[in-house]
Parts: C-alpha cells; structure tokens; sequence
C-alpha cells in the first residue's frame, strides 16, 4: 500500500495558490485595501522566487489585481466565494515514489455560516488543473484547523473540530481515526478554544503553529488588557503536557473595530519556499512580532505586511493561500 505523508508547510512548494479578495459584501468598507494587502502577499512571495497562482473571480477582478501585483504573479480566473483556499483548496501529500494526491473533504462553509458560490467546487477544480489524483473523505474538515510537524503529530482545537456544526455523529476518537487514515496522522495534540472572534469557530492556524518537528509557535500575551491571555496560557499547558516545546511569540494584544475585538494574530503567517509572511496589524508589537517568528526561519527571509483590511474579512495570509508541495 502507498503510504503517503502530509508534508510540514516548511516543505520546499511548487507554488502558492492565493485567493483575490472579490465581494465586497464580504470586506464592506475594506475591500480596496484588502486587494492591496493581498496584492502585497501575492507579489513578496513571486519576488521571492516561487511561483504564486492567484485566483481572481471575473475580468474587473482581474483587471484590479494586474494593477497592483508584481508581474511575476501568475493569475487565473476561477469561480470561487471567499478567499480562504486555505479551508476550500486541496491538502496535498506525497510519497517516497515522487507522488502526490489531494485530498478533500466536506465544506459546509465553517458550520453553515458563510456559504458562498464556488467554495465546494473551487479545490478539485484546481487539483483537477495541477493533474491531481483527487481522493474525497466522508467528513467535514477545513486545512486551517489543523497544522503538521511532518512526522505524525498534528495539532487542532477542540473548539473547532468537536463543534456540532461540523461531525456532530463523530466524536473525539472518530476524528481522531479519520485524521489517521486520511491525513496519516497518528498523534494529536487537542488544544482547547481559539481566539475570541475568529469566525471560523477557532481555526488553530491563528493560534499556534508548528515550525519544526515537535516545536510549536504560540502567542504570549502582551499587556494586562490582552483578550486572549486565558487561552495562550491554556494552550501552552496543554502543549507543554503533551512534551512538545513551545516557542514564544508577543501577540498583537488587544486589537478592536468598532468596539469589537478582533482575532488578530501573528501566527497566521505563511511559510514559503524562500519567505516567511507575517501579518502586522499596525500595532507597537508587530516588530516585535515580525522578529520572534523570524528567528523560528534562519534560512529564510521573514517580511512583515499590513493586513488590518484582509482580517475585516475574517483571516489572513496563511488562512488565503494553499501550497503545492515539491515532491
């Protein structure tokens, strides 16, 4: 039997698939700055020397997205909702025979909340594209709820993949089962609740994230009004349990719209072949920010880029993009 391997994102990529920023209903008020922060991702990462696939929606999109990237960023024209292809594209693992397959699951828009044209449709059509063999699973799952270290231990959250509106017929060793037999994965470290607000019911790729084998990034909380201390604290304990080392990142702290707090965080950077993206939120930690994470990459360069307009939107850099690992 082929046994295949869901490599870590630090795997060399092919390229980055990103998805263009497109309904306004989605970043209302934001969407013209949303296009440029997205723009500044897509062109950092092209400049950087991989290969970036941006998905725009129709040819005013595209014409918009022209205007502000890089020409080294390739665009194609895709139907698709939102920009989280991170959750909606295709998880791709490898094998020791130079193979890959993408594998997909179930998507019901992160619990019925935000269903949208295109987004159960948008990772086989892409797979289908790149010559994937494409494998489906009988669940519910989307890619950032979940992050690997490359040899078996993935990490999620209880609040997000014990949710009822996801498996509600499945429980903890269900899923457990499932993330074996369909992603390889033999261990998993259950952290509890996400950040405050995330819309996708605590997705862990804006809480924590592996940078190594059984090494974890996770946010240390900045100043005594930090909304999420409770849960970096218990996150920790639980990592820390569970034998894996922590590294410490400063967070944002405390960061609001319109009274709101919103889930903002550094940990949603994307890791790319030769850069590290971080999101900044214009806040006095985000050099901070940029530098601990930095640190985690030796050999990479690690750039910091606004994205207080994409997160209007609901998630960041690494929530917009999806990698085709090198075999």
């Amino acid at each position: 039997m082929t046994q295949w391997r869901f490599p870590p994102e630090w795997h060399m990529q092919d390229w980055l698939w990103i998805g263009f920023p497109h309904d306004g209903d989605e970043w209302p008020g934001f969407l013209e700055q949303a296009q440029v922060q997205m723009a500044a991702f897509a062109s950092a990462v092209a400049e950087s020397g991989q290969q970036v696939r941006l998905l725009v929606r129709n040819e005013a999109n595209e014409a918009r997205a022209r205007a502000l990237c890089s020409e080294k960023v390739q665009i194609e024209r895709r139907t698709y909702g939102d920009v989280w292809l991170r959750d909606t594209g295709p998880l791709v693992m490898t094998n020791s025979a130079g193979g890959r397959i993408a594998k997909r699951f179930g998507f019901n828009g992160w619990g019925g909340k935000y269903l949208m044209d295109g987004d159960q449709t948008i990772g086989a059509e892409i797979a289908a594209d790149a010559g994937l063999e494409i494998e489906t699973a009988d669940w519910i799952l989307e890619g950032g709820a979940i992050d690997a270290d490359g040899t078996g231990l993935v990490v999620t959250t209880e609040q997000c993949l014990l949710n009822p509106n996801r498996n509600p017929h499945l429980s903890r060793e269900d899923l457990e089962m499932r993330l074996q037999r369909d992603l390889g994965f033999n261990r998993v470290l259950w952290l509890g609740e996400g950040l405050i607000n995330d819309h996708t019911d605590g997705h862990v790729d804006n809480l924590a994230r592996f940078v190594a084998h059984n090494v974890l990034a996770l946010p240390k909380a900045t100043g005594e009004n930090d909304p999420n201390a409770h849960i970096y604290a218990d996150a920790r304990a639980r990592a820390e349990g569970a034998g894996v080392v922590v590294k410490s990142i400063p967070s944002p702290g405390r960061v609001e719209r319109d009274g709101r707090i919103e889930p903002a965080s550094y940990m949603n950077f994307a890791i790319t072949s030769r850069l590290v993206v971080v999101p900044i939120y214009g806040t006095p930690h985000d050099a901070d920010g940029v530098a601990a994470i930095a640190e985690l990459f030796p050999g990479r360069d690690t750039v910091g880029i606004m994205a207080d307009a994409i997160l209007a939107g609901g998630g960041s850099f690494h929530c917009s993009s999806q990698q085709m690992p090198r075999i």
